[in-house]
């Protein structure tokens, strides 16, 4: 079921004096989820983000203990068009490293263009749609994007999964995070999940660390909803969480780092 796109309640954000504590719970939470959700469900599935926000989530989460991940299936959010099978920079590659290869999952869904991305895009969303999606996991772009979707972004998007094209600030992005070294290496398109396919799910976990991310997370609590600034389509969810650092929160009025 989608998402109506009517302002819940804001959560608290969780202000972490460090990258590694603002990951560490994080992934404590989200740990918790999972093993309440298996208790009561037969499997859980999955989505995960690729970007170095997410590093040091993910290096705790594969640290959690009793979670029984070979009843867990995974999707991941985006990929670009145009990489070669093997360039690092793929985000699939990269989740591989990071925690798809680390743990026994019942299955990994990566989103591999090939040769037809569109048939890919079609071929995925009727994945993601074949059961509900409990969790994602995910940050926020410089520019307030969600996944690949850059401002501005059609918050009630028909589509599950399509081709974006990336504008100049989410590819200076990939520089800045240093996952390429030039800005021209960067990709020009990708593929996506939407906004609507993300807000599907039923909990939404969201970790966003760093200085230069500051004035989109300050933006994304107080902006008006809209797909000038993706993000703030989360305050339309009635599940989600966010975890900073101080750094990241550095915009918020008296954040108070635990």
């Amino acid at each position: 079921m989608r998402s109506s796109l009517i302002e819940k309640a804001v959560p608290l954000p969780f202000v972490a004096r460090s990258r590694e504590a603002m990951g560490q719970k994080a992934a404590e939470d989200i740990a918790y989820e999972l093993r309440r959700r298996l208790k009561v469900q037969q499997g859980v599935r999955m989505i995960f983000a690729a970007a170095p926000s997410q590093s040091e989530m993910l290096a705790a989460l594969i640290r959690m203990p009793s979670v029984d991940w070979s009843r867990v299936t995974a999707f991941h959010m985006d990929e670009y068009l145009g990489l070669t099978p093997d360039a690092p920079q793929r985000f699939g590659l990269w989740l591989r490293r990071a925690i798809f290869d680390r743990l026994p999952f019942a299955a990994v869904h990566l989103l591999e263009p090939g040769t037809d991305p569109e048939a890919t895009a079609a071929e995925y969303a009727d994945k993601l749609t074949e059961s509900p999606i409990d969790i994602v996991c995910c940050g926020i772009g410089s520019n307030g994007h969600l996944a690949f979707n850059d401002p501005p972004a059609d918050l009630n998007d028909p589509a599950d999964v399509k081709i974006v094209e990336l504008d100049i600030a989410c590819r200076q992005q990939q520089v800045d995070d240093r996952c390429f070294e030039r800005f021209d290496d960067v990709p020009t398109h990708a593929l996506t999940l939407t906004i609507p396919r993300l807000l599907a799910s039923d909990r939404i976990f969201c970790c966003v660390p760093g200085a230069f991310k500051k004035t989109a997370v300050r933006r994304t609590l107080q902006d008006p909803i809209s797909g000038l600034l993706p993000a703030t389509a989360l305050r339309t969810h009635s599940n989600w969480s966010l975890y900073l650092d101080e750094d990241a929160a550095a915009d918020l009025a008296s954040p108070e780092a635990r």
